[in-house]
């Protein structure tokens, strides 16, 4: 298995909610101790990369954020435009073909387009050269979108490469998809939490990769995990009556230790299921503070060290 900070391109994504972007920034911290040149990409006009980083927000240009990382913002125009210069070798003939509010149209209607400028760009960015030789990153990390759109994201250049004419296009796509194949160089990072809904998508996720799509599994990273207090011999116990009299002596105390016992019993049932599909894994604990915090993040990224 190459290890996570030997692979040039890293998709990462899993279900809304369940901590992918901190993940994201706590790899890119532990990929950076390790002297790596990281690269932050996002998609999202909301992205908290800044807020985690203590930054100003992304832009369209790349810009340093941290000793060893940077970061930008993926937005479809502007990839386009960057992408639509390179192909022509001019801004100004890009500008007087692509800024006729007709031609704009009619790419927004293209499906897929938008989300492979968008990819592709970040791909770019994980080949792109330095001017004084060798490459610009060593490790870009796309901070995709949550699972439905994500996966829409990783099959646009695969459809490319089967359906669009040989062409700039095609060429750049084949490269791209390529890349993403090779598990020597890129590979998916799926986030998820020990709970029953993200669970069954996280598995749904990992048969499309598996199946559909054939791209690498570079880590499942679990995110959220609390230390039990009880035993599973206590779990049981305090699960197997769930009446209890509200007007008892220390109910109150018995009730949180039941509503425990049952987060508990949750968590334990999704670990072993999550377990059991034999993946290179990292677990990551429920933290007490902020995990917005600089500390909390340095404290996941310690744990992504130990795992990767």
């Amino acid at each position: 298995m190459t290890p996570l900070q030997e692979r040039r391109f890293l998709f990462v994504t899993g279900k809304g909610g369940v901590g992918k972007t901190t993940v994201t920034v706590a790899l890119a911290r532990h990929l950076a101790s390790l002297g790596k040149r990281v690269l932050i990409t996002s998609c999202d006009a909301k992205e908290r990369i800044s807020l985690l980083m203590e930054t100003p927000p992304l832009e369209p240009e790349v810009r340093p954020l941290a000793d060893g990382i940077s970061g930008v913002l993926l937005t479809p125009e502007a990839a386009l435009r960057e992408y639509g210069s390179m192909a022509l070798k001019s801004e100004a003939i890009y500008g007087a073909v692509f800024d006729n509010k007709y031609v704009r149209a009619f790419f927004a209607g293209v499906p897929g387009l938008f989300e492979w400028a968008m990819l592709g760009k970040a791909w770019y960015h994980s080949v792109e050269e330095h001017p004084s030789g060798g490459r610009r990153f060593d490790v870009v990390l796309f901070d995709a979108p949550a699972t439905g759109h994500g996966l829409d994201m990783l099959r646009v250049p695969k459809v490319i490469v089967e359906i669009v004419p040989p062409g700039l296009l095609r060429r750049d796509a084949e490269r791209a998809w390529t890349q993403f194949q090779d598990p020597h160089q890129s590979g998916v990072v799926v986030v998820t939490l020990p709970e029953d809904m993200p669970t069954n998508e996280t598995i749904e996720l990992l048969d499309a990769l598996s199946s559909e799509l054939k791209l690498p599994v570079a880590r499942l990273v679990i995110n959220g995990v609390i230390e039990p207090l009880f035993s599973e011999k206590e779990r049981k116990s305090l699960l197997s009556d769930l009446t209890l009299d509200r007007d008892a002596p220390g109910s109150e105390g018995i009730a949180a230790g039941i509503r425990r016992a049952i987060r508990e019993q949750v968590q334990h049932e999704s670990l072993v299921r999550l377990r059991a599909l034999e993946l290179p894994r990292a677990e990551l604990p429920l933290l007490a503070e902020d995990a917005a915090r600089p500390a909390a993040i340095a404290k996941l990224a310690t744990h992504l060290a130990r795992t990767t």
